[in-house]
């Protein structure tokens, strides 16, 4: 199951011993709604491999600024407390897939 990103728990999610992937959000975009049942969907299948979580930049400004979003969907990679891929736009299953795999 996704978790829910938020300032107080970022830092201890992100420099977690698991990968962790941010999908930056929110409920008005469309094409979030779009990725939302696929990062779900990922969540759930890399359930204690993989962090995967959702952050509705309506409710965390400050957090999705730190990280420059402009557009969303956003979606962060992060491996041992740093980003290393960020995907922007709508995107298949299959290529997010192959982004959490190159994490583990």
């Amino acid at each position: 199951m996704e978790v829910q990103i938020t300032s107080e728990n970022f830092e201890s999610l992100k420099s977690g011993s698991l990968p962790l992937v941010v999908d930056f959000w929110a409920p008005w975009c469309g094409p979030c709604r779009m990725v939302g049942p696929i990062i779900e969907e990922l969540a759930a299948a890399y359930d204690g491999k993989v962090v995967i979580g959702k952050c509705n930049v309506d409710e965390e400004e400050e957090l999705a600024a730190e990280f420059g979003i402009m557009s969303i969907p956003s979606i962060l990679f992060f491996k041992d407390g740093q980003q290393v891929d960020k995907h922007v736009g709508a995107a298949t299953k299959n290529l997010l897939e192959d982004k959490i795999k190159a994490l583990l």
